[in-house]
């Protein structure tokens, strides 16, 4: 089967992948003329076939015509011969009167025999019912019934042009008895032609040989009344001139119809025992058609040579066997009673179905229709589609209740859970982490990598798609508190709770503990699903397990991020406004900070992943420094000359030191101070003269080349000195300098 076209799109998703194209190029030029080969000799084919076919039909045209010029030659000289024989017409008409009179006496003893062969007809049948399996009179029979059927059928033609219907009524009785016998003997021929197989099996081939006989007798039969009827059809009045000569049969019968209705029939019953058994169990479509296989075998191995070769029996039953197969799948498709599992035994069955078929004689070319349509990319789209519908059916609703739970969390333990670490959980991943793997297994047992992939892919979105989903909704309740619209607070430290678990929960999807064999759930999602796809298809997955967990990281830290912020917003919320001000000289707002975030830290390090906990700690410094700093845009913030702001800031940065130096990890305790070292730059911007305004800046901005030109101005404005020179200068500093970028620093936050 093949492998479902792949989108240039997805061929082609990174910029690097550009390398490429010369290669991807090259390979589709192969395929092309491959493709344009097959056309040519296709249509080549195609050409000497049609060709083919014209001549024969033209041959065929010219040998018609030659008949009937030789036809009308023999008409032509039987008219010519009468006028050359003396007295021919009085020799013609003693002719026929012995001809009428030989006729009445055949028709004669024929009338008065005829009851008697009919009884012994009858006879011959009785011991044939009696001995179904051998039925030793079949042949006798058969000669017997066509003698007595045309007998009758001689009579009642000639009643007929006698135009007496009370003598046609007569013989109709006479003859009623006759139709019962051939009813009979119908059933014979019929009983038989329903169990060839058995027959054939049980080596009954004697049976089998007498039915041929019979069944070809009537073919032939049947062609030549064919035959006469269109003759009449086309020449009517010469075909009255040889109504003589056309003894036998008057209508078809269509035993050879009947033997093939037959053969239909025995195999539609079949199959229709096995829709019963396929609707039961769909895992054993292979094991419930073993019998369809084996009957053609059984035609193969047996009844060919006991068959007129004319008949082509073993194409004879395959056709007719195949399009069985054909109805009965694409009906097992439609029925409203099969389900999923059915379904996707279907689209598996046909490369299957191809592949024995080919073993007995039958090329996939020579089957017509296909077995199931072509439907199998819709099948497989529609089945794919089940699986993702329930999938999303799935994520839905665990994120409705993950909604449900959020709402709720003002409650004790703020309606999470705690794993084995005693780190905070949310309630739902391990659930959805389960259905994941669940779907997985179901696209897996479809044995197919096109729905595998598809689910996979549409997962993967999926996936995407909560974090996004999770992050709106943590975002969307945080902005109520930053905005100061919860009374009382109400569910803030329920928050902070929910944002520390769903770090948690990022930090589960893509921690591996590889010593103690222990892996994340994505990298669990991987080894599922990787035995399912194929080896370009998983180059692609390992992008989109990257990006993944990629985001986990990002939305791990966005919750600590948005942690610190709310910190910040809610609970310095009367803190902030008040530094660089006068009011920040009578106050101790850096310590009370400080304490806070100890606090914060201490409640929260034991159920906080463990390796979060230095991230969180940095993250909380960090948001510190940055809005310590953007307090220059304070409403009355005000550095003067008279004022001790050099020892205050000295004092705010000391007692934040205090706190970063204890703190046990002393590679982060390092990197924090040296991050705080920034106010140092600060300080000179603020206490430099007038005039060395610009070359501090200019050594400030080296330092920390994404440092904001709108930040200095608040600061230089901050100053009691300021005249607008002072930034005219630092502006012009600036467009002077070549900034070398490099790695984000810390100003890039302060704005």
């Amino acid at each position: 089967m093949d492998a479902p076209p792949v989108k240039l799109s997805e061929l082609l998703r990174h910029p690097d992948d550009l390398d490429k194209i010369p290669a991807l190029k090259l390979e589709f030029t192969r395929k092309k003329a491959a493709v344009d080969s097959q056309l040519r000799g296709g249509l080549r084919d195609q050409l000497e076939t049609t060709q083919a076919g014209m001549n024969g039909i033209t041959d065929g045209q010219k040998t018609l015509q030659a008949i009937r010029d030789e036809m009308m030659k023999i008409d032509t000289l039987c008219s010519e011969s009468q006028n050359m024989i003396k007295d021919f017409a009085s020799i013609n008409l003693v002719s026929q009167a012995h001809r009428n009179f030989g006729a009445v006496e055949t028709m004669v003893e024929n009338l008065q025999t005829f009851n008697d062969r009919l009884n012994r007809v009858e006879n011959m049948l009785r011991e044939d019912e009696e001995d179904k399996e051998n039925m030793p009179n079949l042949l006798a029979v058969h000669y017997e019934l066509t003698q007595l059927r045309n007998i009758r059928d001689d009579a009642m033609e000639q009643i007929q042009r006698a135009d007496d219907p009370s003598l046609q009524s007569t013989l109709e009785d006479y003859f009623s008895r006759l139709d019962d016998a051939i009813d009979w003997f119908d059933e014979h021929v019929g009983l038989i032609a329903l169990n060839m197989i058995n027959l054939l099996i049980a080596d009954n081939n004697s049976l089998v040989v007498r039915l041929a006989i019979i069944v070809e007798a009537e073919e032939k039969s049947d062609q030549r009344v064919e035959a006469l009827q269109e003759a009449l059809k086309d020449h009517k009045e010469m075909a009255t001139r040889f109504q003589s000569i056309t003894d036998g049969a008057k209508t078809v019968r269509g035993y050879k119809e009947k033997f093939l209705k037959a053969i239909a029939v025995n195999c539609e019953g079949q199959f229709a025992e096995v829709r019963e058994e396929f609707l039961a169990d769909p895992s054993k479509l292979e094991k419930t058609m073993r019998w369809y296989f084996n009957d053609l075998n059984a035609v193969k191995q047996g009844m060919v040579s006991l068959m007129p070769k004319k008949w082509k029996i073993l194409k004879t039953y395959g056709d007719i066997y195949h399009q069985q197969m054909h109805d009965f799948l694409v009906g097992m498709i439609d029925d409203p009673e099969s389900s999923s599992a059915n379904t996707l035994e279907i689209i598996n069955w046909p490369e299957k179905y191809y592949k024995k078929m080919r073993k007995l004689g039958f090329p996939e070319s020579e089957l017509k229709p296909h077995v199931i349509d072509n439907r199998e990319q819709d099948l497989v789209k529609d089945f794919r589609q089940l699986i993702i519908k329930f999938l999303d059916e799935w994520i839905d609703r665990i994120f409705a209740q993950e909604r449900r739970d959020f709402a709720d969390r003002n409650v004790e333990g703020s309606n999470l859970d705690t794993d084995e670490y005693g780190y905070f959980r949310t309630k739902n991943l391990v659930d959805m982490w389960r259905m994941l793997r669940e779907q997985v297994d179901a696209a897996g047992n479809s044995q197919r990598t096109d729905v595998a992939e598809g689910v996979i892919d549409a997962m993967f979105l999926r996936l995407r798609s909560r974090q996004q989903s999770f992050q709106k909704m943590l975002e969307d309740e945080a902005a109520r508190f930053e905005a100061d619209k919860v009374p009382e607070l109400e569910g803030f430290q329920a928050l902070q709770d929910w944002l520390i678990a769903t770090a948690n929960d990022q930090m589960a999807c893509i921690d591996d503990n590889e010593e103690e064999g222990r892996f994340a759930y994505l990298s669990s999602f991987k080894q599922k699903f990787e035995p399912l796809v194929t080896p370009q298809y998983m180059e692609r997955a390992e992008n989109e397990i990257s990006l993944l967990s990629e985001n986990y990281i990002d939305l791990s830290t966005w919750c600590l991020n948005k942690f610190a912020k709310l910190v910040i917003a809610v609970d310095f919320r009367t803190v902030m406004p008040t530094f660089f001000t006068p009011k920040w000289y009578e106050t101790t707002a850096m310590k009370q900070m400080i304490i806070t975030l100890e606090e914060y830290v201490g409640d929260y390090q034991q159920v906080l992943h463990h390796s979060l906990v230095d991230v969180f700690i940095q993250i909380l410094a960090d948001e510190l420094l940055v809005q310590y700093l953007m307090s220059v845009r304070n409403k009355g913030a005000k550095f003067r000359r008279t004022d001790p702001f050099q020892d205050k800031i000295f004092n705010d940065v000391s007692t934040a030191f205090e706190y970063f130096r204890s703190l046990p990890n002393a590679d982060l305790s390092n990197e924090i101070t040296q991050s705080w070292r920034v106010t140092e730059k600060f300080l000179d911007l603020l206490t430099a003269s007038k005039d060395a305004v610009p070359d501090v800046f200019q050594e400030f901005k080296t330092s920390y080349w994404d440092l904001q030109i709108t930040w200095v101005e608040a600061v230089l404005r901050s100053r009691d000195d300021f005249e607008r020179s002072m930034l005219n200068a630092v502006k012009a500093r600036a467009a002077q300098m070549d900034v070398v970028r490099g790695a984000e620093t810390i100003m890039g936050k302060v704005k």
